[in-house]
Order: C-alpha cells, then sequence, then structure tokens
C-alpha cells in the first residue's frame, strides 16, 4: 500500500489530494481563483495561490491518519509565480516528513488520469482545456505530439467570445447554455493535418455579434450588462451554438485523424473543457462509428485537480522517478514530450489491420480495385449536418482541383479519372504499393520534402502530408489526400506543412529523428530556405510547449 500527497497549483486551482494504491481511492480538496472580470490574471492568481495552498495542503494531512509515503507536485507547465508557491508547499511538507518529492508534468496527468481510469492499453489522448489543446499518443517512452493548437488553447478561444459577449469567466459552462436554443451558421474552421486554429473562428464570432448588436438584431439591457445565459434566445444563441459546433468538430475530427494515424482504437479525454457535454457526445459517438473505445474521467478529474497528480506520482514513486530537492525547480515551459515516462514498459505500436479492399480513414472510406480506388466521404453523424455538407463538398472538389496541379507540377499523384460532387465520391487510379510508414526509407522522405518543395514554388499547399497520405512503389513515391489542401502564398502555411509531416514521423516512425533530418535537408536543397527557417519558430513557440 502507498499513499502519495499531490499538490497542484499551475494557474487558478489551488488544490491537494491523496492516492491511496490499496483501494484505488483519491480524495482531493481544491480552492479555485474566480476572478471579478475577464480570465485569469497572473499577479492576482499567485495572491490565490499563496492564500489557498496552505489550506487545501492542511486539510488533506488532517484527514491522513498515517503521512504520505512521498509528496508530488505539479512541476509545470504554468504560471511561474503559481507553480513556485505550490512546490515551495510540496518541498516543505516532503522535507518535514522525510519522505521522496516527485515532479509531475501537469499535462502529462491530464493524460495519464484518463488512461488509469479507463483501464486502457495505449489510447490516443485529446486534452481539450483553457491554455492547451493537443492530440498525443505514447510511443517509445515518451508521449508525442501529434497535434495541437497553432494559437490558443480551446478554453480560452471560447472565454474570449464570452467575455466579449460580457460574461464573467469561466465563459464556456455559460456559452454552452446559451448554445441550447440555437441554429447553425457559418464560421471558420480551421483543420491543417492534426493541427488546428481557433483565433479565426473566436474573431469571427466576435465580428458577427458586434455587427448583430448594432443593426439591432441582438438587444443589450439598458444598464448595458451581459445577457442572461440561460435565457438566450435567437441570433446569440445561433452564434453560442455554432461556436461550439465548430471548435468541437474540429477536435473530433483530429482526435479521428490520430486514430487512423496510429491504429488505435481507444480514445481518452482529459483537460477541464472535457466537462462539456457536447464535445463528449460528438467523440463518442464518432469513437462509435469507428469501432473505438471513448472514455472520459468525472468531472472532478477533468479541471484542474491535485487528484491526477497524486495518481501519476504514485505510478513514478513505484518505478523510482523522483527528485532531489536542490534538483526540484519549477519548470514554466515544461513540455509533455520532454518527459522521460519511466513508468509505462514499453508498447508495441497498435497495427492497422490489413484490408486489401477497403480502407478506413479519418476522412473518408476507400474501396481498392486492381487498377482504380473509390474515395468516398461519407457523412460524419457527430458534426452538424450543414457544416459535414459543406467540408465533404468543398474538400471533395478541391481534392480533384489539386491532385491535378500538383501533376502539372511534375509530382506525382493519382490521375483523377471521375469527380461525383453531389456524392463526394472521386475516382483515381491506384498508385504505390505500400503507405510511407510501412515502408519508410530515407530516400523516399527525401523524395517527399522536394515533391513539397515542388508543390510550395508553385504557391499550393497540400495541408496533410502524414506518413498515411504518401503511397510509394519500388520506384516512385506519391502524395496522395489533397483534401485539406489550399493555394497560398504564405511562407506560413509551407512550413506547416512541413511541421504536419514531421509530427507524424514522430508517431509513427520507430526513430524519428532521421526521416526528419533527411526530410529537412532534402527541402533545404529543392525549396526556400525562408520556410525553413519559418518551421523553426514555429516549433519554439510558446503555443507548441504546451503551456
Amino acid at each position: 500500500m502507498t499513499r502519495v500527497l499531490g499538490v497542484e497549483g499551475t494557474a487558478w486551482a489551488a488544490s491537494a489530494a491523496v492516492y491511496d494504491t490499496a483501494d484505488d481511492s483519491v480524495r482531493i480538496e481544491t480552492d479555485p481563483y474566480v476572478p471579478e472580470s475577464g480570465g485569469i490574471h497572473p499577479r492576482e492568481a499567485a495572491e490565490h495561490m499563496q492564500e489557498a495552498i496552505p489550506g487545501v495542503v492542511g486539510a488533506v494531512l488532517h484527514g491522513m491518519d498515517e503521512p504520505p509515503d512521498a509528496v508530488a507536485f505539479s512541476r509545470g507547465p504554468g504560471l511561474g509565480p503559481c507553480l513556485r508557491i505550490a512546490g515551495t508547499a510540496a518541498r516543505a511538507v516532503a522535507l518535514s516528513l522525510d519522505v521522496p518529492l516527485v515532479g509531475v508534468n501537469h499535462m502529462v496527468a491530464h493524460a495519464e488520469i484518463g488512461r488509469h481510469l479507463s483501464g486502457f492499453d495505449s489510447p490516443v489522448c485529446l486534452n481539450a482545456s483553457g491554455a492547451n489543446a493537443h492530440v498525443l499518443a505514447y510511443r517509445r517512452g515518451r508521449y508525442r505530439v501529434l497535434g495541437e493548437t497553432m494559437d490558443t488553447g480551446v478554453g480560452n478561444a471560447i472565454d474570449k467570445f464570452a467575455r466579449h459577449v460580457g460574461w464573467s469567466h469561466p465563459g464556456g459552462p455559460k456559452v454552452e447554455r446559451a448554445a441550447e436554443g440555437g441554429e447553425y451558421v457559418d464560421l471558420p474552421y480551421v483543420v491543417k493535418g492534426m493541427d488546428f486554429s481557433f483565433s479565426g473562428l473566436t474573431s469571427a464570432a466576435q465580428d458577427a455579434y458586434d455587427e448583430l448588436v448594432e443593426s439591432g438584431a441582438i438587444a443589450t439591457t439598458d444598464a448595458g450588462s451581459a445577457p442572461d445565459p440561460d435565457h438566450v434566445e435567437g441570433p446569440l444563441a445561433d452564434l453560442c451554438f455554432s461556436l461550439q459546433e465548430t471548435t468541437f468538430a474540429m477536435l473530433s475530427e483530429v482526435a479521428e485523424r490520430a486514430l487512423s494515424l496510429t491504429g488505435s482504437d481507444e480514445l481518452v479525454l482529459g483537460g477541464g473543457v472535457a466537462q462539456n457535454e457536447r464535445l463528449r457526445a460528438m467523440l463518442a459517438g464518432m469513437c462509435e462509428a469507428r469501432g473505438a473505445r471513448f472514455f472520459a474521467p468525472a468531472p472532478r478529474f477533468l479541471r484542474d485537480n491535485a487528484g491526477m497528480i497524486a495518481v501519476l506520482g504514485a505510478k513514478m514513486l513505484e518505478a523510482g522517478d523522483t527528485l532531489a530537492v536542490e534538483d526540484s525547480r519549477v519548470l514554466p515551459d515544461y513540455r509533455l514530450d520532454e518527459v522521460e515516462v519511466a513508468w509505462r514498459a514499453e508498447e508495441p505500436a497498435p497495427s492497422r489491420p490489413v484490408d486489401t479492399t477497403e480502407v478506413r480513414g479519418a476522412e473518408a472510406v476507400v474501396e481498392i480495385g486492381d487498377e482504380t480506388v473509390e474515395k468516398r466521404r461519407l457523412p460524419k453523424p457527430y458534426r452538424h449536418p450543414s457544416l459535414d455538407d459543406r467540408l465533404r463538398r468543398e474538400r471533395t472538389a478541391a481534392e480533384a482541383r489539386l491532385l491535378a496541379a500538383a501533376r502539372r507540377l511534375g509530382v506525382p499523384t493519382p490521375v483523377v479519372l471521375d469527380v461525383d460532387r453531389r456524392e463526394h465520391r472521386l475516382r483515381l487510379e491506384r498508385v504505390g504499393e505500400s503507405d510511407l510508414d510501412e515502408a519508410l526509407t530515407e530516400a523516399r522522405i527525401r523524395a517527399v520534402g522536394a515533391h513539397l518543395a515542388a508543390l510550395h514554388a508553385a504557391g499550393v499547399v497540400h495541408g496533410d502530408p502524414t506518413t498515411r497520405n504518401v503511397r510509394v512503389s519500388q520506384d516512385r513515391v506519391y502524395l496522395v489526400d489533397f483534401g485539406l489542401g489550399y493555394h497560398s502564398d504564405d511562407v506560413e502555411d509551407f512550413a506547416m506543412d512541413l511541421h504536419v509531416l514531421a509530427q507524424s514521423l514522430a508517431g509513427t516512425a520507430a526513430d524519428p529523428e532521421p526521416p526528419t533530418r533527411a526530410l529537412l535537408d532534402a527541402y533545404a536543397g529543392a525549396g526556400d530556405p525562408a520556410v525553413i527557417d519559418r518551421l523553426a519558430e514555429i516549433e519554439g513557440r510558446g503555443r507548441y510547449r504546451g503551456e
């Protein structure tokens, strides 16, 4: 029997918990910071942490009949002042009781609590919280980031719209309630491979709100206060409904693409936004349609909490992954893919079923014949019908158009034999003998780099160049599936193509470093050096640090 005290203090939640391995029980005490207006104010959050941490830690310790065997604390990522206060408290308790200290990555804890409670073996993990949004898979001793937000976290994006309307923090639950009577209206939908962007979506919703207020379609109160979210009707309800539908459809699509890429049939959800019933229903529906299993923890384990810190701390303690006090400084920029996962045995990657006649991807079902393939974009029940029809229509047309454009540039692609826009169906030439992830060599990944450079030079973005969207034969390398592609002259868009492929290699290759170097070397030799420079900038931004 092991009992671990957990201390959480990354941002708003001053929390302590005790986890007992004997009966798998967790007791949590939390004193949340609730700002009077707007979002989290770092100074106020730190002041709250200073006042609240002694109380929650003391309450948990007071309820224990024996001292804990170890103290685990959230080492990062998070707000530096808050982390330091929680870390100081954890060190003080560990020193006073002379027990080991364990430093836990907050975002890995979000993933691990879902795996622990579900009993799944090696699930894909979708984290959806205020400052974060990313999809993860465990490979080669670490959690790998397969996709993540390109700008703001999902909760922050929704909160930003709520603040614009005048609702207090947290805005997500108010938007959820206001959405109940809404109808769908079009808003921007931005998915690039397994990455996604929310800033344009939020801005569009805010602009639409302002226009509706100016036109009188949305009435404001005499005092200028925000409408009651429990009694919202008409255009504002429509905006809230559509903001949720679009945001959560993006997350569900990316999660499905990660399941398809990795071959996993298990998905766990984490993070505070995961309390939203609509998001949970979308993901459950997506998994049911794929024959995958889905699990979302109880709300007390979704919002920031010390329970998940204590549970992961116990696993790390058992693996001998502890810290000396002098080495236990907090890490505000602690990336989850920096964490060496000592508490899990290395597991083989899930294998995709081999079917020579039909392949079910995230975006479409492909029926394979001797010389042709038929690709059908079937309806996605989790998406609103209007959004679903729009995406399938746009992507079918884009794929046909860009496949032809790529061939004119000398990039090997399938010939488009027929397009049925009404049925969202393409008939294509069959190319290659296998996907790149099943036959990865340095020469082949170099060919992909050269192909992408040729596309980018002509202003064409592939949009989803994963190892499953490259087909190979003995002497040729083909790019397929241009459904997320578009025309652009923006260096950022070209760099994102490389970023998507690098993330795909991280999730599928036995050792991703050599093929990634080969990809970038080949692109640098054939393409614009500014794209490589921008890729380095993208990968160094805070949005890829899991904050």
